[in-house]
């Protein structure tokens, strides 16, 4: 039978956890486990996770070098010995090369960079490329073995 002095908390339900700053008696009264003085002393005392107590910062303290280009387009990179393996494999059945095929082929990761024929070792079949960017020796490869190369 449910009476008022036989109920109790659902377990969860009570933090067991000391209050600080609730008088002296407390154990935890006073500075509140604040210490006596000082910046975080204060009420309201915050400070960042970089801060270093007045010391000059690391991100200051380090010099500053280099450049980078913000411009700069990233390629994903495809050889030429690459293309001549999944052509030995029979893999490179279709007319024209571009960035759709060789992403199903799995020479390139994604659709959302552009694609660049480097020039790493020899190609012996004739194929039709359409890229975004290609290298000069990689163009000079691909046209001695008949093919045709297409910056899109």
């Amino acid at each position: 039978m449910d009476i008022l002095s036989n109920l109790k908390y659902t377990k969860g339900s009570k933090k067991n956890r000391k209050r600080i700053g609730r008088g002296v008696g407390s154990g935890h009264g006073k500075t509140a486990t604040k210490g006596m003085n000082g910046q975080l002393s204060r009420s309201g005392a915050k400070k960042k996770a970089w801060f270093e107590g007045g010391q000059m910062p690391l991100q200051r303290r380090v010099p500053k070098y280099g450049f980078t280009n913000h411009s700069r387009v990233e390629y994903q990179v495809v050889n030429l010995d690459d293309l001549q393996k999944f052509a030995d494999e029979k893999k490179l059945t279709s007319e024209i090369i571009n960035p759709e095929l060789l992403k199903k082929l799995g020479l390139t990761s994604t659709l959302n960079l552009p694609v660049k024929i480097l020039g790493n070792g020899e190609i012996k079949v004739k194929l039709q490329l359409e890229v975004n960017g290609f290298s000069k020796a990689a163009k000079e490869k691909i046209e001695t073995a008949g093919g045709t190369i297409k910056k899109i």
